[in-house]
């Protein structure tokens, strides 16, 4: 293994430590349980050094995961050493995306409330440079181009044959934010429209009407594994983003997804009020 961890191997140890901690057991413990030592159930809740899939297959059992999470667990722990496609660019990308790819490569679900920007999984390529050339840090032309690419090529993973079920709910504001220019807007509302009728895309949009909510304080995106104990929050902070694996953390998380749907148009009234939008952006775009 290379000397910097492979975020795969981070989110194996991550999911361990979770399991364990549900169960309720002590790191010595397990280790008798499974004729292991201390030290190395405690290496494979790290970043640290090789892992056996037999022995992550008998912890899971030992920690009462159920076939679908020890299954998954144990793929995981065969695929440890394996870089994503994005590992050539790591460089250019922050450590915290380096684990959101990981986990977005491995997810079957991803729920997403947006507040200020259309999700990157549906941003046309002129939007997501428009966004990048709006970033506080100033960067070159061709550093705005790889970070587009990144992200254009993170899309890929919405039309594999086994795709992963992407709802996402967007604030009104997010799609009357003009970002660019009102051609620029059109074009990605266009393209949210066409998404929309994609049979693994649900989308809907929380109207200004609606008042306040209860994420008004910014966007989340709900990762969903195999089975529902192996969730991740991602929450975009601007400033930073925070990973939430804990049982309390994630039950809020996804009981706020739960109001925030309930709340959100419909998905025909989302796609006429995206209309309606895209209407006002040709308006915009006639003006002197």
């Amino acid at each position: 293994m290379s000397a910097r961890a492979t975020t795969r191997r981070r989110h194996l140890g991550a999911t361990m430590r979770k399991l364990r901690a549900r169960k309720g057991m002590t790191l010595e413990e397990a280790g008798q349980l499974v004729g292991v030592s201390k030290a190395t159930v405690s290496r494979y809740e790290t970043t640290e050094g090789p892992v056996k899939w037999l022995v992550i297959d008998a912890l899971c059992r030992v920690y009462g995961a159920s076939d679908a999470e020890r299954k998954a667990v144990v793929a995981l722990a065969k695929d440890a050493k394996q870089q994503g496609w994005w590992s050539s660019l790591a460089d250019h990308i922050p450590e915290t995306m380096n684990l959101m790819l990981t986990l977005e490569d491995e997810a079957v679900r991803e729920d997403h409330f947006s507040c200020v920007y259309v999700p990157g999984l549906l941003q046309t390529r002129n939007y997501t440079t428009a966004l990048q050339q709006a970033n506080e840090m100033r960067r070159l032309p061709e550093e705005v181009e790889r970070l587009v690419d990144i992200r254009m090529r993170r899309q890929e993973i919405l039309s594999r044959p086994k795709a992963p079920h992407l709802w996402a709910i967007l604030d009104e504001s997010v799609i009357r934010r003009v970002m660019g220019s009102p051609e620029i807007m059109r074009e990605q509302l266009s393209h949210l429209l066409a998404a929309s009728e994609s049979g693994n895309i649900t989308l809907q949009v929380l109207p200004f009407s609606r008042g306040a909510h209860c994420a008004a304080l910014g966007s989340f995106v709900i990762l969903g594994g195999a089975e529902p104990s192996l969730d991740v929050v991602y929450v975009d902070l601007h400033v930073g983003s925070v990973f939430m694996e804990k049982e309390a953390e994630l039950d809020r998380y996804r009981l706020a997804f739960e109001y925030l749907r309930a709340q959100a148009l419909d998905i025909e009234a989302s796609r006429k009020l995206i209309s309606h939008a895209k209407e006002d952006m040709k308006d915009a775009e006639t003006k002197p």
